[in-house]
C-alpha cells in the first residue's frame, strides 16, 4: 500500500505546478540556513525541474527562481569551453605552473582566474587536475599535471583550490567559484599511455600515490567538486564505483560537496564499458554511485542519461528510485546557495570588453612564466647572452613563432586554453628585447607535425648568416594534450634532423624547447651547449623566453618529472623502490635506467652550496616532532633563485617503501653570497607510512632525512633521525 501511495505522489509531482505563475518565487526563507532552503525548494519541484537540475548549466528555472550555474575551464586561465573569448588570460600550463615550486604564485593565478570568471558569469570550474603522473610520457594529458610526486600536487593543488574558490568568510564569495578536483582517481595509472585506459593498482599504491592529492583537496582546501575518471578502476568504472565514491571520498575523507560525470561518462556505462545495457540502467548506476551531475557538453540528447525521457518511466515504477534523485539535487541547489546565486541577478555580459584592464594579470602571467624555465644544460657559460656581443641572432623552428588562428586557439599553449587577446612568441620576445641593436633572422625550418625536409636550406642559410642560433622545437596541441598520446618520445617529425643540421653548422645554439611532455632529447643532451625547458609558457612565453636567454632573468625552476632516455624505459619517476640490486640504481642490459633529466633538477647562471643538516633534536618519539635546517649560500656573482627539497626515508620498516618521498620544498632567493637557512618540520606527517593494515603509523626506527637541490643523490645532503 505504501508504494501505490508513494507512486502516486511521484506521479503526481512530476504533472503539478502546470497551473502556476511562471515567475513565482519560492517562499521568503531569510532566517533559514542552506539545508532547510534545499529542502523547501525541493519538495516544491517537479520531477522534470530535479531532472533538469542534475545537468551542467542546468537552465534557470523562472517558476522557482532557481538560477544558473555557468562552467567553464580553468586549468591555466578561465576557458569556456564552447566560446572564444579574445580576452582572458591563459597563464603557463599546469606542468609549468608546477615548475615553480611556488604554491602562492598558483593560488594568485587562480584567484585572478575567479574573477575573471565571476566577470563572465562563470561560477563553476572543472580544474584542478590532481592526476599524480605515473613516469609515462606516453600519455597526451601529461602536460595537465603538477607532477610525479604526490606531496608536490597535493601542495601546488590546495593553493590552486583555495585561489579558485577563496577561504574563510570569502570562500565562494562574489569574487571565487567552485573549483572541481578531478579525475578521481588513478586516471594516469593505464598500461598502455592511453587516454582513458583501465587502472588496475594495489590498494598501497592508490593510497600512497593516487590518493593523497584528493585528500588534500577535500581535507584542507575544502573543495566544492570532485570529478571521476573515464577509466575503469580494477575493473569497476568510476562512474559507478560506490568503493571510491561513496566509502573513500564521501565517507573516509569526509567529501561533502556535489560529483559531476566526466564528458559522457555516465553514459559510457554503456556504450564504452559495456555493462549497462541501457542509457537508463547506466544513469541508475550512476545516480546510486552518486553522481549528482550529468555533464554533456554540447547537451547531446542523444547521449544525456539524467534525463526525464530517459528516466520517468523507471522511477515511476520503482519509486525508491527518488531518494538518489533527490539527494543529487539537494547537493546541486546547495552549491548554489554557497555561491551566493539565489541572491544575485545575472549579468549582462559584453565579451568584447568584460575583462578589458586585466594588465595586472597579463603581467603576472609574465613572471609565472619566467619563474617556470627550466635550464637542463648551460656548457661553458653560453648563456645568458649579452646584447652588446652580438650583431646577428638566428631564431630557428617550428615552435619559434605562431600566428593568430582564424578560430579556436593557438596551438602552443597546450590543452584547455582559451582565446588570449594576445600571444607573445619566441620570435616576438626576441624581437622586442634586441630591437634595432641585433638583426634577427627567422626561419621555421620544419613544422611541428610535418616530414617535410623543404625548409631546411633557409633555416640554415639564416644561422650561417648569424653569430648564434636560439633553436626552438618539441611539441604543440597537433601532437600532445588530450587525445596525443603517443608510441614514441622523440622529437616528432623532423625535427631531430633540422636540430642535427643546425648544429653542424658550428655556430653556437641554444634549444627551447615548447612542450607538453617529458621528451627523449639524447641528441640535444649530448651535442648542444644549453638547453631550456619552458613548457608551454602561457601568452607571455616568448617575453619570458627573451629575459631568461639575456640574463634579465635567471632560471630558478625545477623539474617535477623526469625525463626519460628512451620509450622504452618508461615508466620513468623517482618513486621508486629497492631493486634486485638493493640501490635503486641498477641498470637495463645494454642501457642505463637513470633518467635523462631527474626529478626536482634544474641549473641557474649562479651557483648554490649547502652546508650540513642540523636535527632540533636528533631524537624523538613517535608521536613527537623536530626540525631540520640547512644553510644554502649563493656561491656565483648572481642574485638567483634555488627550490630545496625536502626526501624522507623510513630506513627499516614493516613494509617496503620508496627509496625517499618529498616532504618538503621551499624556492629561495639569494643575492650573491648571501646564505639562508631553510627549516622543515619532521612530525607524523612526514614520517608516517602505510603499514599493512593501510593505516597511517610512524613506526620507530632511523630515517634518513635528506636536503638539496634535487632528487639526484649526487646533490643531497642527509641526517638520520632516530624515533622511539
Amino acid at each position: 500500500m505504501k508504494k501505490i501511495v508513494l507512486t502516486c505522489f511521484i506521479a503526481a509531482s512530476i504533472f503539478n505546478c502546470k497551473a502556476q505563475s511562471k515567475r513565482q518565487k519560492p517562499s521568503s526563507y531569510a532566517n533559514q540556513g542552506i539545508t532547510e532552503k534545499v529542502e523547501q525548494l525541493l519538495s516544491q519541484m517537479t520531477f522534470e525541474e530535479k531532472i533538469a537540475e542534475m545537468t551542467q548549466d542546468a537552465p534557470a528555472n523562472e517558476r522557482l527562481g532557481i538560477p544558473v550555474m555557468k562552467y567553464g575551464e580553468a586549468l591555466h586561465g578561465l576557458w569556456l569551453v564552447l566560446d572564444y573569448y579574445g580576452n582572458t588570460t591563459v597563464y603557463p600550463q599546469a606542468v609549468a605552473c608546477a615548475s615553480t615550486w611556488e604554491p602562492e604564485l598558483i593560488k594568485k593565478m587562480a584567484s585572478q582566474t575567479a574573477l575573471e570568471a565571476r566577470a563572465l558569469g562563470v561560477t563553476h570550474c572543472y580544474s584542478p587536475n590532481l592526476d599524480v603522473y605515473a613516469g609515462d610520457a606516453r600519455y597526451g594529458r601529461v602536460e595537465e599535471s603538477y607532477g610525479e610526486d604526490p606531496y608536490l600536487v597535493s601542495r601546488m593543488g590546495v593553493a590552486f583550490i583555495q585561489g579558485l574558490q577563496g577561504t574563510g568568510n570569502e570562500q565562494f564569495d562574489e569574487n571565487h567559484v567552485i573549483a572541481t578536483a578531478k579525475h578521481f582517481v588513478g586516471y594516469p595509472e593505464n598500461r598502455r599511455g592511453i587516454n582513458g585506459g583501465f587502472s588496475d593498482m594495489s590498494e598501497r599504491r592508490l593510497r600512497e600515490v593516487y590518493l593523497p592529492s584528493f585528500e588534500a583537496a577535500v581535507k584542507e582546501a575544502k573543495v566544492g567538486s570532485v570529478m571521476p575518471g573515464h577509466q575503469d578502476f580494477n575493473g569497476v568504472p568510476c562512474h559507478m564505483n560506490t568503493w571510491l565514491l561513496k566509502d573513500i571520498l564521501r565517507n573516509e575523507l569526509g567529501f561533502d560537496g556535489f560529483i559531476v560525470s566526466d564528458n559522457n561518462d555516465v553514459g559510457r556505462l554503456e556504450t564504452m564499458h559495456f555493462i549497462a545495457e541501457t542509457r537508463t540502467k547506466a544513469a541508475i548506476l550512476g545516480l546510486k554511485a552518486g553522481v549528482d551531475m550529468d555533464l554533456v557538453i554540447g547537451k547531446n540528447e542523444k547521449l544525456a542519461t539524467y534525463h526525464a525521457n530517459v528516466l520517468k518511466d523507471t522511477v515511476m515504477q520503482d519509486p525508491s528510485l527518488m531518494k538518489y534523485i533527490d539527494k543529487a539535487v539537494s547537493r546541486n541547489l546547495t552549491a548554489k546557495y554557497k555561491l551566493g546565486l539565489f541572491d544575485s541577478e545575472p549579468k549582462d555580459i559584453d565579451p568584447e570588453t568584460v575583462n578589458a584592464g586585466r594588465d595586472e594579470h597579463r603581467e603576472f602571467a609574465l613572471e609565472m612564466a619566467e619563474k617556470s624555465i627550466i635550464m637542463l644544460k648551460n656548457d661553458n657559460n653560453l648563456l645568458p647572452l649579452d646584447v652588446s656581443k652580438i650583431k646577428s641572432l638566428a631564431v630557428i623552428g617550428p615552435n619559434a613563432h605562431e600566428e593568430r588562428p582564424k578560430k579556436g586557439t593557438y596551438k602552443l599553449l597546450g590543452g584547455y586554453s582559451g582565446l588570449p587577446p594576445y600571444y607573445v612568441s619566441v620570435l616576438d620576445g626576441l624581437k622586442k628585447k634586441v630591437g634595432d641593436r641585433v638583426k634577427i633572422n627567422y626561419a621555421k625550418g620544419c613544422d611541428i607535425d610535418s616530414f617535410s625536409k623543404e625548409g631546411f636550406p633557409a633555416a640554415v642559410s639564416a644561422v650561417e648568416e648569424s653569430d648564434a642560433v636560439v633553436l626552438v622545437v618539441g611539441s604543440s596541441h597537433r601532437t600532445c594534450g588530450e587525445g596525443g598520446d603517443r608510441s614514441n618520445l622523440d622529437l616528432y617529425g623532423v625535427q631531430n634532423e633540422l636540430v642535427e643540421a643546425i648544429h653542424k653548422t658550428g655556430k653556437p645554439v641554444i634549444v627551447v624547447l615548447i612542450n607538453g611532455r617529458p621528451l627523449s632529447i639524447n641528441y640535444i643532451a649530448e651535442n648542444i651547449p644549453s638547453v631550456l625547458e619552458t613548457w608551454y609558457g602561457g601568452m607571455r612565453a616568448g617575453d619570458a623566453v627573451a629575459n631568461v636567454l639575456f640574463g634579465d632573468v635567471n632560471p630558478g625552476g625545477k623539474l617535477t618529472m623526469s625525463f626519460p632516455r628512451s620509450v622504452g624505459q618508461v615508466p620513468v619517476t623517482y618513486l621508486e623502490r629497492p631493486d634486485f640490486i638493493g640501490s635503486g640504481k641498477g641498470k637495463y642490459r645494454f642501457s642505463d635506467k637513470s633518467p635523462l633529466y631527474p626529478f626536482g633538477y634544474g641549473l641557474s647562471y649562479t651557483t648554490f652550496s649547502y652546508g650540513e643538516p642540523k636535527l632540533e633534536q636528533a631524537t624523538i618519539s613517535v608521536k613527537g616532532s623536530t626540525t631540520v635546517a640547512i644553510d644554502v649560500t649563493n656561491t656565483g656573482d648572481r642574485e638567483g633563485d634555488e627550490v630545496v627539497q625536502l626526501y624522507v626515508r623510513d630506513d627499516f620498516a614493516s613494509v617496503g617503501r620508496y627509496l625517499k618521498l618529498l616532504k618538503g620544498f621551499e624556492r629561495i632567493t639569494l643575492k650573491p653570497g648571501e646564505t639562508k637557512t631553510v627549516r622543515f618540520n619532521l612530525g607524523f606527517n612526514e614520517l608516517n607510512i602505510l603499514n599493512q593494515q593501510m593505516k597511517k603509523v610512524v613506526e620507530p626506527g632511523t630515517f634518513t632525512i635528506s636536503l638539496g637541490g634535487s632528487s639526484l643523490e649526487k646533490d643531497l645532503k642527509k641526517v638520520k633521525l632516530s624515533v622511539n
